[in-house]
């Protein structure tokens, strides 16, 4: 009985002892801030990503195209599989329908833009000349100050020959012929094989997630992003085309330009307004020059700039963001970051393709748990 008292009267004594040590050990230490990449490894990451995507732009840029095409033929696409017609068919139609359209316009537009690509270096020699009389003036005060400046230097009269060479190789033409024509049949096959089996190679590439919530949770992503990026590409394809026929329309009944030419223009607008900001710049400073070309009196020659300028504030400002909502609308900087970069890597093809690129990329971020905020960032 001692010993059992001598028990119970130490081991409560015991037990707060041990139970303080245990609240004063400090917690199981958490997973650590993951490490990030030094500054300099990311640069040159950016900078192997940019190379390749220049080097190797003649594989990217045709896939890019075709994926672009089938964005905007999809929508119809979808529309003639309601009425019971099978895919591969309604593709067959789609793309038959566009290769048609484009050769029809290209046999409309061949003869005034090669017309134009022989008279507008005569036109512009004639401009030039023009505008070389009116600048005499200030050319002569130039070279009177020249030479004022020459014998005060001692220089005398001494002349610089400039030899001028040039190299022109008949061959070159024959060489590339081949490889845009293999190049425009890759972007048309590829679009076909696109509008066919693109869902079921993204199905495919869906099925190999681990379960299912996860494979019905991305389906459901990518479905959305594919109907929201095709009916922009498709919208915006309508309003860019409805801007070139209503200018062309114009310049046509209402300045008196043969409709062939007044086509050229509509097309060459249709295409520069893919390029928010520089295709606009661009394309007012071409219709000056057509205006010019056309006609002598300095009025009328500022008319087609006008009128192209006040249909595209119109479109832009009112046309657009009443179809599109805000929905896609992309920040001005970014805009003009991403037409600089994809100008640069790849040309003409790089700013029509910019903007369909930003949107999709948009959709992808904004549809991701984690990413909004860089789906914000780009507008």
């Amino acid at each position: 009985m001692a010993t059992t008292g001598a028990t119970a009267a130490t081991s409560p004594g015991d037990a707060p002892a041990g139970s303080d040590a245990a609240s004063a050990a400090p917690p199981p230490a958490g997973p650590g801030p993951r490490p990030r990449a030094p500054a300099a490894l990311v640069l040159l990451a950016v900078l192997a990503v940019g190379y390749t995507l220049w080097a190797a732009q003649g594989v990217i840029l045709p896939v890019l195209l075709a994926m672009f095409f089938a964005l905007v033929g999809n929508p119809v696409i979808r529309l003639l599989c309601r009425l019971r017609l099978p895919r591969f068919i309604a593709a067959l139609l789609v793309l038959a329908g566009g290769i048609a359209g484009t050769a029809l316009l290209g046999q409309q537009l061949l003869v005034p833009a090669l017309d134009w690509m022989q008279e507008a270096p005569r036109q512009m020699r004639e401009l030039g000349r023009e505008l070389s009389e009116l600048a005499e003036p200030v050319r002569e005060a130039n070279r009177v100050a020249e030479d004022i400046a020459r014998q005060a230097s001692g220089e005398g009269d001494r002349k610089v020959d400039v030899v001028r060479t040039q190299v022109d190789d008949p061959y070159a033409v024959l060489t590339r012929a081949p490889r845009a024509a293999g190049g425009v049949l890759a972007v048309v096959l590829l679009t076909f094989f696109f509008m066919v089996f693109g869902e079921d190679l993204q199905r495919r590439a869906i099925a190999l997630l681990p379960t299912r919530q996860r494979q019905r949770v991305t389906v459901e992503i990518m479905q959305s992003i594919e109907r929201d990026v095709s009916r922009y590409v498709l919208t915006i394809t309508l309003i860019n085309a409805g801007l070139g026929m209503l200018l062309a329309a114009v310049l046509h009944w209402g300045l008196g330009i043969d409709l062939p030419e007044a086509l050229l223009w509509g097309t060459i607008a249709t295409l520069l307004n893919y390029a928010p900001y520089v295709g606009p710049a661009i394309g007012v400073v071409a219709m000056l020059l057509m205006g010019f070309v056309t006609w002598d009196e300095v009025g009328p020659s500022l008319l087609p700039a006008a009128i192209y300028l006040g249909l595209h504030t119109l479109e832009g400002q009112l046309v657009t963001p009443l179809v599109l909502g805000q929905r896609m609308q992309l920040s001005p900087l970014v805009l003009i970051l991403a037409l600089l970069v994809f100008g640069w890597l790849w040309g003409i093809i790089g700013l029509l393709l910019a903007v369909p690129l930003l949107v999709c990329v948009k959709r992808v971020l904004a549809r991701i748990d984690g990413l909004e905020g860089w789906a914000r960032l780009l507008g």
